[in-house]
């Protein structure tokens, strides 16, 4: 496998760069305050709103939001490594650059959804003008999501649909839930399941806020009371929805913020050679300077694994096993940079942004908190051992 760029990619690497530089806020980069890998802190997206509503839509107009979907459903056409050359230059630069609906929903529409689907849902998705939230997870169903309650009843050419989701991440500010409902409970657990998706604003549809561990509003519990939905918002055949949903985990898997990691480990590495105890730098310090080179190797092999992806894509491999190794990696490194952060700052580490002591906006403090959910999302670390085990190396799942 050779990751050198190429003349095309390089100048396509230099276009994103000088986007990012023209139409970002001077200060975006510093006062945002997302972890990488984190699903705590996204919640700020909900105050910047007016300014990410505007960047998405300069994204959406070069195509750049669905960079290796086909043109005619609104994409780019481009290669699957010029899409990971794009998400890793957004999220060096903490830029909003696509979510659940670009990352998630829509390739699963290409490749399950019927014609009508597409044409329906794509175009949308591409201008930035359709935004999901994952409905996966419910009070009794996390890392078993065969285990799911949520009915969904047929009724003409109508689902009617009663349940609860919880830990809906940004369901507060989407149009629509992506999501997984039980639809046949007279079948084995993993027959029964389809793939619909589910309008924010129908009937029946109560959302409700959940303050994260960071003391932000990025979670919801969502209860569905008789909620109709029509026949066509399934994904692909009914009851097949389990099968779709592994595939989906994937796309989600893949969507690692590895520039994120980059630019954080740099700003803690900035501020080890600024900041002196007992009169010499803490980046001077041995025992720092290990723990630092730790992390600087680790996050290369997150690279690594980050573009070997998007190289197997480009040559219609499929990424399966790679796509948990890749999560699996990088979300552990998630909790390792925090943890090195933190013993790099010492108790000023332990400081909220609001403190006027505080260093990096506090997003160390925060880190800690936050890299808890980065090691459950899309699947814990030990579901993703496991995939690794029974796919990668064929051992048995008992």
């Amino acid at each position: 496998m050779d990751f050198t760029f190429s003349e095309r990619e390089e100048a396509f690497r230099k276009e994103v760069e000088d986007f990012v530089d023209k139409e970002l806020p001077a200060d975006w980069v510093e006062k945002n305050i997302y972890w990488p890998a984190g699903y705590g802190t996204l919640a700020q997206f909900e105050e910047l709103s007016p300014q990410v509503e505007q960047f998405t839509r300069r994204l959406a107009e070069r195509g750049w939001l669905t960079i290796s979907w086909p043109k005619e459903y609104g994409g780019a056409g481009l290669s699957y490594m010029e899409q990971a050359i794009f998400h890793e230059r957004m999220s060096y630069y903490r830029a909003p650059a696509g979510e659940i609906a670009t990352h998630i929903g829509g390739p699963t529409i290409m490749l399950f959804g019927n014609e009508e689907m597409k044409k329906e849902w794509l175009p949308g998705i591409a201008r930035g003008e359709v935004r999901f939230w994952l409905a996966y997870s419910e009070p009794n169903a996390g890392s078993d999501l065969s285990s799911i309650q949520t009915r969904a009843m047929e009724d003409g050419d109508e689902l009617i649909i009663n349940g609860q989701k919880i830990w809906g991440t940004a369901a507060h500010v989407s149009h629509y839930a992506w999501m997984a409902v039980r639809t046949d409970p007279t079948v084995p657990p993993h027959e029964g399941i389809s793939l619909v998706i589910v309008d924010n604003a129908a009937p029946g549809v109560t959302i409700r806020p959940l303050i994260n561990i960071c003391g932000l509003h990025s979670f919801n519990e969502v209860f569905f009371d008789n909620v109709r939905i029509p026949k066509k918002n399934i994904v692909g055949e009914m009851n097949k929805g389990w099968y779709y949903l592994m595939v989906a985990l994937d796309f989600e898997r893949l969507a690692i913020p590895i520039g994120a990691f980059r630019r954080t480990f740099e700003e803690i590495v900035q501020y080890a050679r600024e900041t002196k105890h007992n009169g010499q730098a803490l980046s001077q310090q041995p025992l720092i300077w290990n723990k630092l080179a730790n992390i600087a190797i680790q996050i290369e092999i997150a690279y690594m694994l980050f573009w070997q992806t998007a190289w197997m894509l480009d040559r219609s491999l499929v990424p399966n096993i790679e796509a948990s190794l890749l999560k699996l990696f990088a979300t552990e490194l998630s909790q390792k940079l925090a943890n090195t952060g933190m013993e790099v700052m010492g108790h000023y580490g332990q400081l909220e942004g609001s403190s006027k002591w505080s260093s990096l906006y506090g997003r160390v403090c925060l880190g800690c908190l936050d890299c808890i959910s980065a090691l459950v999302g899309a699947g814990t670390s030990e579901i993703q051992r496991n995939i690794i085990a029974m796919r990668g190396l064929g051992l048995p799942p008992k």
